[in-house]
């Protein structure tokens, strides 16, 4: 625990700042993205909007390396996919945005799952099980229980319904850093792991696959892939631990709890 950064009340309310302004973004993202569109012009757009229309900063952007504001990961896609202007949303597709944003030294971390024109039955699935998976997650959080009631929620939900979950890569703590203590895993077993506590604030994001849960990376050093080429899914909410429960920071307005 000593490396977990238990957030002040003046810190929490900074980071519900970054967060209300992040769940903007993809506000305005619903009637950007649609089939023709470029991955590119996504990135280009939400830089535009983050910077000149919040006043804020795309924290990916130079994070490790990386060139640009977002993730755009499709279809086999797992996470961690690169913008381009050679690959264009078409029918069909299923599409992660991933974006983070910080306001006033504080970071914000959110993604969500677009769906391209009449998506395939079993993508939908995907796409809503992976939703309910994780709020799962999510409906685990509050004072007492640990960061293994989170990961098995999230794992037999997906599970339950035929599908696995991604090892990898998982949720992380947040703040003033992008990436911070603990590692949130989307799987695991109950009373298990670190003891949530009032003030901690951490992402969950599970990547949930159509068929197995393993994952490759591609030559890029970025975009992750299916290792078997079927369908991922993912969402992602930045949560509050509160002396109760949780607190949604990037909750979208079409969301209610």
């Amino acid at each position: 625990m000593s490396n977990i950064q238990i957030k002040s009340q003046e810190e929490i309310m900074l980071m519900r700042e970054s967060g209300r302004l992040l769940a903007s973004v993809f506000s305005v993202l619903d009637n950007y993205i649609k089939a023709g569109i470029t991955t590119m012009e996504i990135n280009d757009f939400v830089e535009d909007y983050i910077v000149n229309q919040l006043h804020s900063r795309p924290a990916s952007k130079g994070q490790y390396g990386y060139q640009y504001v977002l993730n755009c990961s499709i279809n086999e896609v797992v996470c961690h996919g690169v913008p381009s202007t050679g690959k264009k949303l078409k029918e069909r597709d299923i599409v992660n945005i991933d974006i983070t944003l910080e306001k006033n030294g504080y970071i914000a971390d959110s993604s969500k799952m677009y769906t391209i024109g009449n998506i395939l039955p079993i993508a939908k699935k995907l796409v809503d099980v992976t939703y309910q998976a994780m709020w799962k997650g999510i409906q685990s959080v509050k004072p007492g229980n640990t960061l293994g009631d989170i990961g098995h929620a999230i794992q037999i939900h997906a599970e339950k319904n035929g599908f696995s979950v991604v090892r990898e890569y998982c949720g992380h703590g947040i703040g003033v850093e992008m990436h911070e203590e603990p590692q949130i895993l989307h799987v695991g077993k109950p009373n298990t792991g670190i003891v949530l506590q009032e003030g901690m604030v951490f992402t969950i994001e599970p990547m949930i696959n159509q068929g197995s849960f393993k994952v490759k990376q591609k030559n890029d050093g970025w975009t992750v892939i299916t290792k078997d080429r079927k369908l991922s899914a993912q969402w992602e909410h930045t949560i509050l631990v509160t002396s109760s429960g949780y607190e949604v920071m990037t909750l979208r307005p079409e969301e209610t709890l």
